[in-house]
């Protein structure tokens, strides 16, 4: 069985992180398990998913502050919670911050992957004619936002989430300066000089991404922004 569909699992409790893992794997789903909601921002930066399922009692950042991140960071990406909290006002809340369902520990494996594929046949096509983004072509590169890949002659470079934004800000402005307030503001939420330094270290990954096509290039205009130079 074969769902090609990647699901991020966020439990802290080892043996049943493992349990469900090998599990919802032996089913045919893609799974990346993280232990915390830090661990489980860090791998939405770098890969799109298909369903979150989420602990609510989490180290560091439980499972409703986590929800409302992917919310704000990571809109159309759906969540749902496993819990041990049994109260009806713990289930009404986690489906106001969006949830799409809501399953109580302890958790019965057929149940869950049955609730699993009900979720990702109602949102998957949906967001597929609402999500879709062309490729572009960047030079000799084809560029495709949807799958976070950059192509070249068929070697693929995996974007994370945050290059892949940034590259379609500046391939969308192709030739035309994007400057630092725009990108900043638009991605970061802020334009402050940790996130300009941030921004810097993604702008030096792209440049490196782009370097086997001598007729592209990213030019830094000083204290401005940064144009996406094709064929000039």
């Amino acid at each position: 069985m074969n769902h090609a569909h990647t699901i991020l699992l966020v439990e802290d409790d080892q043996d049943l992180g493992y349990l469900l893992s090998e599990y919802l794997k032996m089913k045919g789903f893609g799974i990346v398990w993280k232990t915390s909601g830090k661990e489980a921002l860090k791998s939405l930066e770098i890969q799109k998913f298909d369903l979150c399922i989420l602990d609510i009692m989490l180290p560091e950042m439980d499972g409703y502050t986590l929800a409302t991140s992917i919310k704000n960071g990571f809109p159309g990406t759906p969540f749902m919670f496993l819990t041990a909290k049994a109260m009806k006002i713990d289930a009404l809340k986690g489906l106001s911050l969006g949830a799409v369902d809501y399953l109580r520990k302890p958790i019965d494996e057929e149940e869950l992957v049955m609730r699993i594929e009900v979720l990702l046949n109602r949102f998957t096509p949906e967001e597929s004619e609402s999500s879709k983004l062309p490729y572009y072509k960047i030079g000799q590169h084809e560029f495709s936002p949807e799958n976070l890949q950059l192509s070249f002659h068929g070697n693929i470079v995996q974007l994370t989430q945050r290059e892949s934004d940034i590259l379609l800000m500046l391939v969308q402005h192709n030739n035309q300066i994007c400057s630092h307030k725009d990108i900043l503001t638009k991605l970061w939420g802020k334009n402050d000089y940790f996130n300009r330094k941030s921004l810097s270290v993604f702008i030096t990954r792209l440049r490196k991404y782009l370097a086997k096509d001598k007729t592209v290039h990213i030019e830094n205009i000083h204290n401005q922004g940064f144009i996406l130079k094709i064929g000039l």
